[in-house]
């Protein structure tokens, strides 16, 4: 049997970070973890083939070869995969479908021949078992979630890492909390489950062995859901593991911002080479808070939480959102304030977007204010419900928020502002990351010559130089997010509302 893999295409958004992975020779950020790991499960004498379109075109040759092809995606990467779809059909190759897209919004994707949803390590061996006889369903679902203790090593050898800036781990699935606009409750439930110490120490090494040195993201929903499991058995085996191997990866991840609370963790963490973490701030409004359920966020002082981490040795990159029933007209400053006094450098801004499944869309489908599809880019100016608030103020007040946070002069201070705060923990000698001095170059030519953000390029450069020297890297690493951030504010369509029909 031959299996052809395809990873849909991303469109250019915040978070594909595509203009700034061409200052490091970089196609794209992270390789298709679902994909390689759905490639482990399937029987070894397959053969087996990937096709990440991020990273090369799907080609009229790889299609023919395939008797299958496995498409796995998200929701953003809706019009990549009909694309991909339509050309199976033409060429009559059959197509299997998977992933948080397909379990969501099933009944759009019903023209695949066939749909394997909810987990893979459940739904996949039930097809490959009536494939087997012959006698392969259309539709496969399951009750229940995986044991990702027996969830098998992704099959690495597909891809070729050096395309990518950082490649992808999973330690855990699920979150303990249940915010009212996320879908990772219905799709991975509230109870965090984990992979043991020996498992995550597996995965790592087998990262290592194929020569990957760099940065390596943990993928979880919530990296630290079982708090106790992380202070006694995980941080300290990634640990000991790091400092036998002199610390090859640099590690991030997702989770909440009780983080702050929890200084022995915020250590372990640290010690571990853990150098980012992504949190969801959402909103300074309480009512915000208390109407999306982030019951995590409230009653603290958002700011001081992240500057704990962040003078921990921690970078925080934070979400927001606007367009919450309790808005009031003044959250568009408030969010651009808090932002700049965070010194949240990568703030990933978006009008709040309705996703099937989701407890927000049961709610707003009772009541009569669904528009359509959700894009999954909340960072388009794209609305798929009617808002309280009026939508041409609600998308005005979004183009000023991010308009202002990405300018120059106010992204280049909240740099500066982190940099003053940030106390990372150095471990052994500086080391430059790979593609380091490239960037650097072209980083001087870009910005520092034509870019508009030319002065405070230089202000930077020499602040960081003469102040911060051994951060260095990072600032000119940060000036060149900017640059991405930049251009993709200026490609922002700021017309038009998305309606096409919410498939159930």
């Amino acid at each position: 049997m031959k299996i052809l893999l395809v990873y849909p295409e991303y469109p250019d958004t915040f978070w594909s970070f595509r203009h700034a992975l061409k200052f490091i020779g970089k196609k794209a950020a992270f390789p298709p973890l679902g994909l390689l790991t759905v490639a482990a499960i399937l029987p070894v004498t397959w053969e087996k083939r990937l096709v990440d379109m991020n990273v090369q075109p799907l080609s009229e040759q790889a299609l023919a070869w395939a008797d299958f092809v496995f498409i796995s995606a998200m929701t953003i990467q809706r019009e990549s995969v009909k694309d991909i779809l339509a050309r199976c059909r033409e060429l009559g190759v059959k197509s299997l479908v998977g992933g948080p897209l397909f379990t969501s919004s099933p009944a759009e994707f019903d023209f695949a021949d066939h749909l394997v949803l909810g987990e893979a390590e459940i739904t996949l061996p039930l097809f490959l078992a009536d494939l087997e006889r012959g006698q392969a369903r259309h539709i496969y679902g399951a009750s229940g979630f995986a044991d990702v203790d027996k969830t098998p090593i992704p099959l690495w050898d597909l891809v070729n890492l050096k395309k990518y800036s950082a490649m992808n781990l999973q330690y855990s699935r699920g979150c303990p909390f249940d915010c009212e606009f996320c879908d990772i409750t219905q799709l991975f439930g509230r109870r965090p489950r984990t992979k043991t110490t020996e498992h995550v120490i597996k995965e790592l090494s087998a990262l290592y062995s194929r020569g990957w040195r760099g940065g390596v993201f943990f993928v979880d929903d919530n990296f630290i859901g079982d708090k106790r499991k992380l202070r006694h058995e995980i941080l300290p085996a990634i640990i000991e593991w790091q400092e036998g191997k002199g610390y090859p990866f640099e590690l991030f991840t997702e989770a909440s911002i009780d983080l702050a609370d929890e200084p022995q963790l915020l250590d372990l963490m640290v010690k571990a080479g853990f150098e980012e973490v992504f949190i969801g701030i959402e909103t300074p409004h309480d009512e915000g808070l208390l109407e999306s359920c982030k019951v995590q966020n409230r009653n603290r002082d958002l700011i001081a939480s992240v500057k704990r981490i962040q003078q921990a040795g921690i970078q925080v990159q934070g979400g927001f959102i606007v367009g919450f029933d309790s808005d009031p007209p003044s959250i568009f400053e408030r969010q651009i304030r808090f932002i700049q006094e965070s010194g949240i450098v990568t703030a990933m801004v978006g009008i709040l977007t309705v996703l099937c499944g989701t407890r927000l869309y049961r709610r707003l489908l009772r009541e009569g204010r669904l528009l359509g599809n959700a894009s999954g880019n909340n960072m388009a100016v794209s609305l798929n419900f009617i808002p309280s608030m009026n939508p041409d103020i609600l998308i005005n007040g979004y183009r000023s928020i991010i308009t202002t946070i990405y300018s120059p002069k106010e992204y280049y201070r909240r740099v500066t502002c982190f940099l003053r705060e940030y106390r990372p923990l150095y471990k052994g000698r500086l080391r430059l990351k790979s593609g380091y001095c490239g960037a650097l170059f072209k980083s001087v030519f870009v910005l520092g010559v034509l870019g508009k953000e030319r002065l405070q390029f230089w202000k930077l450069f020499f602040w960081s130089l003469a102040t911060k020297p051994r951060l260095f890297p990072l600032a000119i690493t940060l000036a060149i997010y900017g640059y991405h951030f930049r251009k993709i504010t200026d490609k922002i369509s700021w017309n038009g509302i998305f309606n096409d029909g919410c498939t159930r």
